[in-house]
């Protein structure tokens, strides 16, 4: 089993430090067996960063919650879920379980704190409420949201195991890139007004597995990672047993960014993405 001491030093290892703003992608099962459960994962990052840190992670909402609308669902099932759904209450309601356990482990342990929105993010520790302060109902990826302020204060992207398709902060980028042809998506969310549920509208741009763009190929996310972990030289390391990396969300930013743009313009640029001709 690994301990937390040990989990603590394989984050410093990595280059985890003291005062670090970091969002965090993670596989619990991938860390392996823990001495004190999976809680002890992300404690052993809160002492790598210590009380200066700030770990982010990504929520979301439960089932349903931000459905209707996005043409997923029939009529009967948008109907049934307009009847029956509750309010989105951001304090209590899970995270989505395709995020993983450790976002929902850390949302409910004491210390940690959420922002007012169906693109929930969890947080702890210094920058807290600056990641916090504002936020935007449509767009809540984009400008002015946490992942803004996660540039702004040079933060830095662990993936812990997990699958570099789902790197959130990419979202981020599809926001503030520009490019044609961009797919908004249009829908509802359950919210309490006044005490009573009402279903308001929201819009974004489109955050789902069909992409912000046509052009987008498969995986296309991890296809941006592992090139950019490429290009930099980034060959990560072990947390546990894991295989992790710790990447600049700038510099990620600044590499997605004319990619974006130049399979957006051709799909063929996806090939040259994979064959190292662009990026």
């Amino acid at each position: 089993m690994h301990s937390r001491q040990r989990l603590a030093d394989d984050f410093r290892a990595l280059g985890v430090a003291r005062g670090d703003v970091v969002m965090v992608h993670a596989s619990v099962r991938a860390v392996g067996a823990v001495a004190g459960g999976p809680d002890v994962i992300h404690l052993a990052l809160k002492d790598a960063l210590t009380d200066d840190g700030t770990l982010l992670m990504y929520a979301s909402c439960p089932d349903y919650v931000d459905e209707v609308g996005r043409g997923n669902l029939t009529a009967e099932q948008e109907a049934e879920v307009l009847e029956k759904l509750p309010a989105f209450d951001p304090e209590t309601a899970r995270s989505d379980r395709s995020n993983g356990a450790l976002v929902e482990l850390l949302r409910t342990y004491p210390g940690s704190r959420v922002n007012p929105h169906p693109a929930r993010f969890v947080a702890w520790g210094r920058h807290t409420d600056h990641l916090f302060s504002r936020q935007p109902w449509n767009y809540a990826f984009g400008r002015d949201s946490a992942l803004d302020r996660l540039v702004e204060l040079d933060g830095r992207i662990l993936l812990l195991g997990s699958d570099h398709d789902t790197v959130t902060f990419l979202h981020y980028a599809e926001h503030v890139a520009d490019f044609p042809g961009k797919r908004i998506a249009r829908f509802r969310v359950p919210v309490m007004e006044h005490g009573v549920r009402v279903w308001r509208d929201i819009e974004e741009v489109d955050t789902s597995d069909g992409g912000a763009h046509a052009n987008w190929p498969d995986r296309f996310f991890a296809r941006i990672v592992d090139r950019f972990l490429a290009a930099s030289g980034n060959r990560g390391g072990l947390v546990g047993d894991a295989t992790c990396f710790l990447l600049p969300a700038r510099g990620l930013l600044d590499f997605a960014l004319p990619v974006m743009a130049a399979v957006a313009a051709d799909p063929r640029a996806a090939d040259e993405l994979v064959e190292g001709a662009i990026g």
